[in-house]
């Protein structure tokens, strides 16, 4: 029998996948508490637009994601370059009072580019294609924390102020998936739903880092994706032609994570999650 939390992800993917929507908001004022960093904000998936599906090309996805890994800063002409706003006058001296511009508040405006970046890219139809995927809430949920950790695994690498900063950007994804699981039809007994979906990320977190240690066993990484992404029924990974995705899919997530690591310091904020390409 499938664990409970499987069985979770079953029951949602069942009832459709949804997006969250609401209203970006301009100013985020800092919180006294962890908990209440998710009230601060609304995520949109804004940052880039998606082509129209009648102009897609074969890929061979057998040759993608073997490009060397590079910075994924942002150039400061780019126009998704995010610059911290700056107000004037008696605007600033209210903003400086509301606790606008202390670390905490800047964490959570930079938490929040962060997280529109993953969602830019796991909400888009492209990913689906390239791997083969079907769009469910159990494959977006699968891809959004496969991003998540790329993400909190460089933030560690920051130390202590990386591991914080880690901890905004994880109660924005947590609510923007309760928005998501409400929106898939779970209106009771939410709570444990989202208590379920906790153990799954904190699951798959675990096993991603497992997988990327020098001594993992070869192809480990690639049964750990195959396990939370694209496997229903925790069968075995195929050797067939099934298998290419899997393999394309640990190539790019290496491949990511390499880039975030050479993403010097000051350029993670302005960091570019980069479309499904070559």
């Amino acid at each position: 029998m499938l664990p409970r939390w499987s069985r979770t992800i079953i029951h949602l993917s069942r009832a459709g996948l949804h997006k969250s929507t609401g209203t970006p908001k301009d100013i985020y004022v800092a919180y006294r508490n962890h908990s209440r960093v998710a009230a601060a904000t609304t995520v949109t998936s804004t940052d880039s637009t998606v082509k129209d599906s009648s102009s897609k090309q074969p890929v061979n996805i057998n040759k993608m994601f073997w490009s060397k890994a590079c910075s994924l800063a942002l150039a400061p002409d780019s126009p998704l370059y995010v610059e911290e706003l700056k107000y004037e006058g008696f605007k600033h001296i209210m903003l400086k009072l509301l606790l606008f511009y202390s670390k905490q508040s800047k964490s959570i405006r930079g938490a929040n580019v962060v997280y529109r970046r993953i969602i830019s890219q796991v909400d888009k139809p492209a990913i689906y294609d390239v791997f083969n995927l079907e769009k469910t809430f159990k494959t977006t949920f699968s891809l959004l924390v496969l991003h998540m950790w790329l993400c909190l695994r460089r933030l560690k690498e920051e130390g202590k102020e990386g591991v914080e900063f880690g901890q905004y950007l994880y109660e924005i994804y947590n609510h923007d998936l309760e928005l998501r699981v409400s929106k898939a039809g779970v209106n009771l007994l939410l709570t444990r739903w989202m208590k379920d979906l906790e153990k799954i990320f904190y699951g798959n977190v675990v096993a991603y880092d497992a997988a990327m240690l020098p001594e993992a066993r070869p192809g480990e990484f690639q049964n750990v994706i195959w396990r939370n992404v694209f496997s229903d029924d925790g069968s075995p990974m195929p050797n067939d032609a099934a298998s290419h995705a899997v393999q394309a899919m640990s190539r790019y997530a290496r491949r990511e994570s390499a880039c975030l690591s050479l993403t010097d310091t000051g350029s993670c904020l302005n960091l570019l999650i980069r479309e499904i390409g070559g």
